[in-house]
């Protein structure tokens, strides 16, 4: 007498954007809860930047940022449990899980005594996980390994610019004449970033190390442009050769 075999029940899945691979639905709708965090983030921290509110006595934004992180966190462990080859995927992600610890709250719970630049700086380290995820996210739109880079590289770029100038404003308003508003810090933040320079001089320790990154991060970044534009001329010139 034989018995048939079960067969496992199919496993919901998506297709992943870059490169058609199953995706489980678990994984994709954390990628866009994740996202949508990022932003919202964003936004919040753009928001009293602006208003130059005390984010550490605002309890309704430590609560936001201390849940966004868990979720943060709890996305890293869900992608790690539907991961084929696990030591390859923590090996790779180890950076996200560091940069998603909720350091605020865990200062504040410790009544750690650090200097408000510092906590500015501290309080940007989610930002940074928000800004791998929109790149991440972008990237997936295009069927094209280059392009999907290039696209990724894009949004770091503009990810990197705009958090500079936030943190060069923040600290330089009130103390560099030359920053009267944001829009110049902004301007200083994408002259720096392009390696051309801006008249602007920072006069914090906190804005020269901005000033440090940037450049740094534009000759990093900006020979990727390079390398697409080469790979867009090579792929067009196929396609009218067959043609």
């Amino acid at each position: 007498m034989s018995t048939a075999s079960a067969t496992p029940a199919p496993q919901p899945v998506k297709k992943d954007f870059r490169d058609g691979k199953p995706v489980h639905v678990v994984e994709w709708i954390m990628h866009m809860v994740v996202l949508l965090l990022s932003i919202m983030l964003i936004v919040y921290i753009s928001y009293d930047t602006f208003r130059s509110e005390n984010f550490l006595a605002n309890h309704r934004y430590m609560t936001f940022q201390f849940w966004v992180c868990v979720i943060f966190v709890a996305d890293f462990f869900i992608e790690l449990i539907f991961a084929e080859e696990k030591w390859k995927y923590v090996r790779h992600r180890l950076l996200f899980l560091l940069i998603s610890i909720p350091y605020l709250n865990i200062v504040t719970m410790l009544d750690l005594h650090l200097s408000p630049e510092t906590l500015y700086f501290v309080r940007f380290i989610p930002l940074a996980r928000g800004a791998l995820a929109l790149s991440i996210v972008f990237g997936y739109f295009s069927s094209n390994a280059i392009t999907s880079f290039f696209m990724s590289y894009i949004v770091i770029m503009v990810m990197i610019v705009y958090f500079c100038s936030l943190i060069f404003y923040n600290c330089e308003e009130g103390v560099n004449p030359q920053v009267d508003t944001y829009w110049t810090a902004l301007w200083w933040a994408a002259m720096n970033m392009s390696t051309v320079g801006c008249y602007i001089n920072p006069m914090t320790i906190e804005g020269r190390i901005v000033a440090v990154i940037l450049p740094i991060s534009g000759m990093i970044i900006f020979p990727l442009f390079t390398v697409y534009l080469t790979d867009y001329v090579k792929r067009h010139s196929k396609g009218n050769i067959k043609n």
